[in-house]
């Protein structure tokens, strides 16, 4: 018989970091900013490498793959033995694959490139997570949401940037964010250190003096899981054919510049950002299961619109969609720590990871699908991926983190 396992929670003497959830906020804008160079400048490489659409999706998937098989194990690592100074590391590795990226010269170098960047990702994300939740004082959801903001703007920054620097200047101008990327390393150097000194010190205080307030059955959470991955299948499949192929969306059916269908690309990532830090507050405050039934379901009808709308109609229901679908990911992930107390880091690097993977596997998919059909049909059907929401009837209610002690670290 399946003992029940206890979710539980420390006193609420600690105060939210706001110092370090800043710092970790504004590295991930930097990481992901210098990540979202790669989908943007994908029109230039498709022109100078003469790539495919399924090429184009076989970079991504070499990004999203190093990125997400890795996080999961450098998560669970990270709980057995905490790597306080790991985060700085991690992020050599993307200042490497963004001088590789300037240099390549061949659709191998690129692939490697990728990869490299993807490396980076895998170490940082699961560890800033973790930093996230150590530095909430218990306001899980708006720690995860000022962290994962962050990256937002940043993803939404990288377009931008790239229509004002790589496509005047060309790939080789990919070189100058490297001085992004050691910018980054200093803080997070010194986060490390708040990390060592002060973020171990709560871990350990929040282990000993937990309370039990929530049980569930070690098949009930097993379920909740794997709910939860299909709900990130959904949003990531969608976002996919965002993120890789909306310029080429747009640039075909309505005959734009790239730099136009850039600065569309920025309004819709932007709007993500929003999104974002909605989702974990409103979690917070009226329940995790609530803010995910309506981020993953409440997208569908703006969804079935998209392909039959013209331009300025594409770019409103762009942003909706991008608003309401972002808010779900950080309750996604706070709802996941709190079914399994004590694994921050393992949690983190699956959630992260599965989504990275979901990712790229749905851009290789969808490119292929788009070389066989068309772009149109590619966001027809996408368009009834958020039905999923439906499965959240099946996730157990946990109380709203108002009504209840402040769960662990």
């Amino acid at each position: 018989m399946n003992q029940p396992t206890v979710i539980s929670a420390p006193p609420a003497a600690e105060r939210t970091a706001f110092g370090v959830l800043f710092a970790v906020s504004f590295c991930h804008l930097l990481n992901d900013m210098m990540q979202a160079l790669l989908p943007a400048i994908y029109p230039t490489l498709k022109a100078s490498f003469n790539l495919s659409f399924a090429q184009i999706g076989l970079v991504t998937l070499a990004f999203q793959c190093t990125a997400s098989l890795l996080q999961p194990a450098v998560g669970r690592y990270a709980d057995h033995r905490p790597m306080p100074y790991s985060l700085s590391i991690g992020m050599v590795f993307t200042l490497v694959g963004l001088l590789v990226l300037s240099m390549a010269g061949s659709y191998a170098v690129l692939l490697l490139s990728a990869g490299l960047i993807g490396i980076g990702s895998s170490v940082f994300h699961p560890e800033s997570s973790r930093v996230a939740r150590m530095a909430s004082g218990g306001r899980h959801g708006l720690a995860q949401s000022m962290f994962q903001v962050g990256g937002n703007i940043g993803s939404a920054l990288g377009p931008l940037t790239a229509a004002l620097v790589v496509e005047y200047f060309g790939q080789r101008s990919v070189a100058g964010y490297s001085l992004i990327a050691m910018l980054a390393i200093y803080i997070l150097w010194n986060v490390g250190g708040w990390y060592k000194n002060h973020g171990l010190q709560r871990m350990k205080a929040g282990a000993r003096n937990a309370v039990a307030h929530i049980a569930l059955t070690q098949k009930k959470i097993v379920t909740s899981l794997a709910i939860l991955f299909a709900l990130i299948f959904s949003k990531y499949f969608y976002l996919a054919s965002i993120t890789s192929y909306y310029m080429f969306y747009l640039i075909h059916k309505f005959h734009i510049s790239v730099q136009s269908a850039q600065i569309y690309l920025f309004l819709f990532l932007a709007a993500v950002a929003m999104g974002t830090m909605a989702g974990g507050p409103l979690g917070d405050r009226f329940g995790r299961k609530i803010v995910i039934w309506f981020s993953i379901l409440g997208p569908l009808p703006f969804t079935l619109m998209l392909p039959g709308a013209n331009l300025f109609w594409t770019a409103v229901l762009s942003v909706v969609i991008g608003v309401i679908l972002a808010s779900a990911f950080s309750t996604i992930v706070v709802y996941g720590q709190d079914l399994v107390p004590g694994k921050v880091g393992m949690i983190s690097g699956m959630f992260f990871g599965f989504s990275f993977g979901m990712g790229g596997i749905g851009a290789a998919v969808l490119g292929l699908l788009a070389d066989h059909t068309s772009i149109e049909f590619v966001y027809r059907v996408c368009s009834f991926l958020p039905l999923m929401g439906l499965l959240t009837v099946f996730l157990p209610n946990l109380p709203p983190a108002r009504l209840r002690a402040r769960a662990p670290v």
